[in-house]
């Protein structure tokens, strides 16, 4: 390789690196048009016009499902950002309920919700522990299960795992 072939790989490597990258897009172009292909607007109209499919889609009855609300919203409503508009609870709920009533993944409510997978997974996260927090004293739990629970978990958060107790 000559001095000249040399010069105009270096030449050629110098310009190839200062070629600005393409950027990544942080999200995918569906999954920001969530006011569009939600299903918010449905269940709201389904709130208003047909009972009996809402009860259907929701397992739970439109009063219920809004006295819920009224119940949870101060600990699941989030604030608007400059980058996004924040999902209501309403919607936050309602994937709740359905992720439980359903099973399903949370894969396949993406498609439904138009929100991301991990998204939806913190979403159920709060608002099952909202859901918790403000129904504790509706909520029973045998006392075989606690009893299962609290030998499984010790005071200090710390799991028996094989002989030791690791801390999580």
């Amino acid at each position: 390789m000559s001095d000249k072939d040399l010069a105009a790989a270096i030449v050629c490597l110098i310009v190839a690196k200062r070629q600005k990258r393409k950027r990544r897009i942080w999200t995918k172009g569906w999954l920001m048009k969530r006011p569009i292909y939600n299903n918010e607007r449905l269940l709201k109209d389904l709130e208003l016009t047909e009972l009996k499919y809402f009860k259907n889609y929701m397992r739970m009855d439109p009063i219920k499902f809004r006295q819920l609300i009224q119940l949870v919203k101060p600990l699941i409503e989030k604030t608007n950002t400059v980058m996004r508009e924040a999902i209501s609870p309403f919607q936050r709920l309602a994937i709740t309920l359905r992720y439980l009533a359903t099973g399903n993944t949370f894969e396949d409510l993406k498609f439904s919700t138009a929100i991301s997978p991990q998204s939806l997974g913190k979403i159920v996260i709060e608002t099952c522990e909202a859901i918790i927090q403000v129904l504790k004293d509706y909520i029973k739990i045998a006392k075989r299960a606690r009893d299962d629970y609290c030998e499984y978990f010790n005071n200090e958060g710390a799991v028996y795992w094989q002989d030791k107790f690791v801390t999580m």
